[in-house]
């Protein structure tokens, strides 16, 4: 019989080779006394594990017993600050690292840079943009709670903070997904900075782009052609403004009725100018808004006396424009073939008509209209704040605390330090977004441009003053959007930036490195404020939208106040953008002076436009600043 073993046992295992791993140890012991606390993690972490004798192997070794998913790959990377951790997952290790070394909690957590959200929070079903956004809002322990408490926490998070918790941004996120307005080629109306334009299948037809190319060029010539007159003239930015208006009102004709957005269905080939001369088109449209917001609001009381400016007697560009009354076709329910016939009779007469109608609609509208976008309701915290400027402040230090380590995350260091001088350049400049945002700089050592420059640019610059010893902010009157206001009287406005929180240290280390780094070798626009570049995007100029949504990112990550990650400087503050912080520097003069002239001078207007939007912050201060005056005689007295 053979000594071999039988095929139906298996064979014996092979013995390992090498030494067996040593045991797990849960508590190694110190090596020495816990004296030293780094304050960057990576170096906290390299000396707990030298002190406890552990590489990066037998560290992950513990953690894996332990539950903890991670490779030593990853450990050893921590250790040397190539990475940090951002995932739950992660998170979960650090906790258990702490507990095997014995410290307290959150001793090398607290370590983290504060300006990384945590990765992975996003419950399911959220898609990848939205759970971007969600990342710096979530605590870290979002997965642990009860569902209920998520739900909670995503709620409060999308409705106080990605979409601004006002009944205004509630209504326009749910009206902006359903596009209906028509787009007209740049040739015909100027596009507003940052407007992203409508779909092709929303392309106005090409008589209706003729007209508005006419009535555009009529509205913003220099000199108006021979045999017409005019009353006023239109920048590019109000002729934008007027075609996206004009724009909404024929997409709404052309829109289906029985669509999303109700409209009158007209055919698109039929829709012209002509239509504006009709009451029944601008009674139609008005009615339409209002049963779309369930109320009336100003906006339609200003279209209807764009309607009659257009008809106005010798200066309406309609009124001028007989020719138009061949191109009318009727519309279901809204224009008449016995209307336009009328109208064809006589032209001039249907003018007067429309005038009348809409002078009379417009009193009307206002007088029941409402405020559908209240622009104080994000500020409310700040403007009724006995210092509105020093609670806004807040914000600003909270940049500062939540600043990323400058040399492992330079980029994200320069994007804070950025926002930062937003917040503070706009509390002490006060101008409008624009005129932020177009602001050239000129470093120390170039001359600066020449004043007649910039008003033909009709940008400002931010430049070193030799005499004042400062920086200086010069903007030509040209450019500011009431450059005709009593408060410039023709002249530039000037102003010395002060020194104070380390301003000037944070301008020069801005433009000695950080800039360049933002700017990343793409073409340099000029600006003080320049983008992020990226591989996609290789124009580095802000425009209006692009520089709301940088400020108002600013407020949401350290503005708003978050109950559930602790972060943010203001409870109860909403999402806003730049030009609110004009309403924050009116209003605090306004508190601190009583006086609206003096309230003017911090925003470039006049006293009559402060007391029609900021009295309401007025009368409750009235007595106490009557008080402070009094109370004075008492101090003496004493």
């Amino acid at each position: 019989m053979s000594a071999c073993a039988s095929p139906d046992q298996p064979l014996p295992s092979k013995p390992k080779r090498g030494r067996p791993p040593l045991p797990v140890v849960l508590h190694p012991e110190p090596a020495w006394p816990d004296d030293d606390d780094p304050e960057d993690f990576h170096e906290a972490l390299a000396g707990q594990m030298k002190r406890h004798g552990e590489t990066a192997h037998s560290l992950h070794r513990a953690v894996k017993s332990q539950g903890g998913l991670t490779d030593r790959k990853t450990i050893s990377e921590w250790r040397r600050g190539m990475k940090a951790p951002q995932t739950p997952a992660s998170l979960k290790v650090i906790d258990l690292i702490e507990r095997r070394y014995g410290l307290a909690p959150g001793r090398l957590r607290g370590k983290l840079s504060p300006h990384r959200a945590t990765k992975g929070q996003a419950p399911s079903g959220v898609g990848p943009a939205e759970a971007r956004r969600l990342a710096w809002h979530l605590p870290d322990d979002f997965r642990k709670r009860s569902a209920k408490e998520r739900a909670e926490i995503l709620d409060w998070v999308r409705t106080r903070i990605l979409t601004g918790g006002t009944a205004y941004s509630l209504y326009h996120s749910r009206a902006a997904r359903h596009r209906f307005a028509f787009r007209f080629e740049e040739t015909s109306v100027p596009v507003k900075e940052g407007r992203r334009p409508g779909g092709t299948d929303l392309m106005a037809p090409p008589q209706l782009q003729s007209e508005m190319r006419a009535l555009i060029q009529f509205k913003s010539a220099t000199l108006t052609d021979l045999g017409f007159q005019r009353s006023g003239v239109w920048g590019p930015e109000t002729a934008a403004q007027r075609g996206e208006h004009l724009a909404l009102l024929f997409g709404a004709l052309a829109a289906a009725p029985e669509g999303e957005i109700k409209g009158a269905g007209a055919d698109a080939d039929d829709l012209s100018l002509a239509l504006l001369v009709c009451p029944t088109v601008w009674d139609w449209y008005i009615q339409w808004r209002e049963q779309r917001r369930g109320f009336f609001t100003g906006w339609e009381a200003e279209m209807l006396l764009l309607a009659a400016a257009l008809t106005r007697a010798d200066f309406g560009w309609l009124r001028q424009n007989p020719w138009l009354a061949e191109r009318l076709r009727t519309i279901p329910d809204v224009v008449t073939a016995e209307q336009i016939e009328a109208i064809k009779d006589d032209w001039s007469a249907a003018c007067d008509r429309m005038n009348a109608h809409a002078l009379s609609r417009a009193r009307e509208v206002q007088r029941v209209a409402r405020v559908h976008r209240d622009p104080f309701e994000p500020l409310l915290p700040i403007l009724e704040a006995a210092s509105p400027v020093g609670e806004y402040l807040k914000i600003a230090d909270e940049v500062l605390r939540h600043m990323p380590d400058q040399g492992r995350h330079p980029r994200a260091a320069a994007e804070t330090i950025r926002g930062f001088l937003m917040l503070r350049l706009g509390l002490h400049l006060g101008v409008r977004q624009k005129n932020l945002r177009q602001m050239l700089v000129c470093p120390k050592d170039q001359v600066a441009t020449r004043e007649r420059e910039l008003e033909r640019l009709k940008r400002g610059e931010l430049r070193w003053s030799e005499k004042e010893q400062g920086w200086e902010v010069l903007i030509p009157c040209a450019a500011f959007k009431n450059a005709g206001s009593a408060y410039f009287s023709k002249k530039p406005f000037r102003l010395v930036l002060p020194d104070l929180g380390g301003l000037y240290a944070m301008i020069d280390d801005y433009l000695a490195r950080h800039r360049a780094l933002l700017l990343a070798g793409a073409p340099d626009p000029g600006t003080f404020f320049i983008k992020t570049v990226k591989a996609k995007s290789r124009d580095a100029s802000y425009n209006q939208t692009t520089f709301y949504e940088a400020w108002r990112l600013m407020i949401q990550r350290y503005g708003i106040r978050n109950p559930w990650t602790g972060r943010g400087a203001i409870e109860g503050l909403l999402p806003h953008g730049p030009h609110s912080v004009r309403d924050v520097l009116a209003t605090h003069v306004l508190k601190v002076t009583g006086s609206y002239e003096q309230a003017s001078y911090a925003i470039q207007d006049t006293p009559k436009t402060v007391a029609d939007h900021y009295g309401r912050f007025l009368p409750q201060d009235k007595a106490a600043l009557a008080a402070k005056v009094l109370n004075e005689v008492w101090n003496v007295a004493a």
